[in-house]
């Protein structure tokens, strides 16, 4: 019995002592909290010759965090990748700083972001919204999509937020305010009284009966300021029903003696480029200019039923469509259908112009168009200019040109000089240096090139790379930046960056450049398949030719010297 109670006191001492330890280790545990942790000196005296690089290969890397064990990053574009991830919308990639390794820690992500303590992270991506630990591999894709603490999938319809409208514009209202006060080009924001502005502006809102109404206001005040790229666009409009027909990209006419509708025209485009080409121009239909197109889907045609009519909400989608030729016969063909016309019209207009500024100058002339500054209109410039260098002279068209920011580039490979040759027995003359025009370059362009075309238009002059036709441009280049969002996800934009030239100073803003010849494109040219502007740069470029030809050697007839 004596021994029982003493391992009963025994335990009831282990039990005691345990306690007191874990006070101990809590006010440990509380003393290093309230210690200040130890100051991380950086050595910054060659900081610069100790960079490592990331063992990735190059690709589109978006967002960047780190937590004390690992660096997370988004990647876009991977030249690299294996076809398992081909195509997907991005990857979360983390490197592990003490493995110093790399791996994939969730894919399909649009973007991701770290929390606060920098332990979890949340990302986003077609299914919806994730947050798991930022430790480990990642998250398991075998778990159920449920919205668990486990799973990590949030359930946002469970987060209904009340808002007032009218509250919400008050606030944008004086931020888009604000933002133009802090960041528009001119601290004196051009001799405006700003503060003015605001006290004749900010009573307005409590008068806004709509989102649109909204955007009226905030555009006329920023509209106040007198200067381009103040836009105000997005926010938290409903959208409304699309109906959305299924396009050809071809003019039709209807015909009553056949009773279907006769096709005109077909905007051939690219045909092996997705949305570059008219449907009936694919491989094996075959349709051609006065063929009639009898019935979409076996439905008949009829001059009540056109055929944008018939393919009501059909963007996209195979349909059928019956042609009669031009023998009478009649024939079924599956095609699919584009939700824009834009590309096959587009190519096949700068198609037209090309084959004309060649026929009209018996081939001695390129022709090239620019439809915007952006990488777009880059990569249109290459693919007419690569092809179109060889000839004697060039026309660079700039009408409609929506602007960017690659017009130095575009300008620095249009001002190359053509000086010599480099000459092989076996290979064909190369230009030195490559790509560039050999004679007169002619550049049009039109009230519709605006920003980085105002741009181009007034330096094409200004480098005495040629003469330049059409009309004055538009007038618009103080440059923005779009990166601040306002609270229902709509985006103003402040200019910012105000472009001086040594000849007007600050003149192209709100004016435009002057062309060296200036020539109307009349109403209804176009329609009438006329285009004087185009014309009459092929016209000078022609006369340039003719007053001053390029040097362009028969090296076949032609041999260097023997070197004594």
């Amino acid at each position: 019995g004596d021994d029982d109670d003493g391992d009963d006191k025994d335990s009831e001492k282990s039990e005691a002592e345990a306690k007191d330890d874990k006070k101990v280790d809590a006010k440990d545990d509380k003393k290093d909290e309230d210690e200040p942790p130890e100051p991380v000196e950086i050595d910054f005296d060659g900081i610069a010759d100790r960079v490592e690089a990331f063992p990735v290969p190059v690709g589109h890397y978006g967002t960047i965090r780190a937590t004390a064990e690992n660096v997370f990053w988004a990647v876009y574009l991977d030249p690299e990748s294996d076809s398992e991830t081909q195509g997907s919308p991005g990857m979360l990639q983390s490197f592990d700083l003490d493995k110093r390794k790399v791996s994939t820690f969730a894919r399909e992500i649009s973007d991701f972001e770290l929390s606060t303590d920098r332990k979890t992270v949340a990302y986003e991506c077609a299914d919806g919204l994730r947050v798991v630990s930022a430790a480990g591999d990642g998250p398991n894709d075998d778990e159920p999509e449920t919205t668990t603490r486990k799973s990590g999938w949030i359930d946002l319809s469970r987060l209904p937020v009340s808002v007032e409208p009218v509250a919400e514009w008050r606030q944008m209202l004086r931020e888009s305010w604000r933002l133009m006060r802090d960041q528009f080009w001119s601290a004196d924001l051009c001799g405006v009284d700003w503060d003015s502005v605001w006290d004749r502006y900010s009573p307005m809102v409590d008068r806004v009966a709509s989102r649109s109404e909204f955007s009226d206001l905030v555009w006329t005040m920023q509209g106040e300021l007198g200067t381009s790229h103040a836009y105000e666009y997005g926010g938290d409009y409903r959208e409304p029903p699309r109906y959305a027909p299924g396009l050809l990209a071809a003019d039709f006419v209807w015909d009553g003696e056949v009773r279907a509708y006769r096709i005109e025209h077909i905007a051939r485009g690219l045909t092996w480029e997705k949305d570059q080409s008219s449907p009936l121009a694919a491989p094996g239909v075959n349709a051609r200019v006065g063929e009639h197109l009898v019935a979409i889907n076996g439905r008949r045609l009829t001059a009540n039923t056109s055929v944008n009519e018939s393919t009501v909400l059909l963007a996209g989608r195979e349909i059928e469509v019956t042609l009669r030729g031009l023998d009478g016969e009649t024939r079924k063909h599956t095609v699919k259908t584009i939700s824009s016309e834009f590309g096959p019209r587009y190519r096949d207009w700068v198609s037209v112009n090309r084959t004309r500024v060649h026929a009209a100058s018996s081939g001695k002339l390129g022709y090239v168009h620019i439809p915007d500054m952006s990488a777009h209109g880059f990569a249109e410039f290459h693919r007419g200019f690569l092809a179109e260098q060889g000839r004697e002279g060039l026309v660079v068209d700039i009408r409609n040109n929506g602007g960017g920011h690659v017009s130095q580039l575009i300008l620095e490979k249009l001002a190359r000089r053509r000086i010599g040759y480099d000459v092989g027995r076996w290979t064909k003359p190369m230009p030195y240096p490559e790509e560039s025009v050999p004679g007169p370059i002619v550049a049009v362009t039109d009230e519709n090139a605006g920003s980085d075309g105002d741009i181009f238009s007034h330096c094409f002059k200004l480098m005495k790379l040629g003469p330049l036709v059409g009309k004055r441009t538009w007038g618009g280049v103080v440059g923005i930046w779009p990166r601040h969002v306002l609270v229902d996800r709509s985006m103003t934009t402040q200019p910012e960056f105000a472009f001086w030239f040594e000849d007007v100073g600050f003149g192209v803003e709100n004016w435009g450049t002057e062309p060296d010849v200036d020539v109307d494109l009349p109403p209804g040219a176009v329609a009438r398949g006329e285009d004087p502007q185009l014309d009459t740069a092929i016209g000078i470029a022609m006369e340039q030719l003719k007053a001053s030809p390029p040097v362009i050697p028969d090296f076949a007839n032609t041999h260097a010297p023997p070197k004594v």
